[in-house]
């Protein structure tokens, strides 16, 4: 997946939640900085256990992450 578009998906899911950066991240256990370049696009490649955190932060499957 492109990582702008997996941004976009972790950015648009958090929105919905009405969490900031900084809360998902935390809950994720992953700093602001990361997290906001993960929704920039800008960082690639997350690992599996960071998608699976995300996922279950945002109470989402890891596959709808990915769609």
């Amino acid at each position: 997946m492109p990582p702008k578009k997996l941004g976009r998906m972790i950015s648009t899911r958090r929105e919905s939640r009405n969490m900031t950066q900084r809360a998902l991240a935390a809950k994720v256990g992953v700093t602001p900085g990361y997290l906001a370049l993960l929704e920039l696009g800008k960082r690639e490649n997350p690992s599996l256990d960071v998608l699976k955190r995300l996922a279950k932060a945002l109470g989402v499957p890891v596959s709808e992450l990915l769609e």
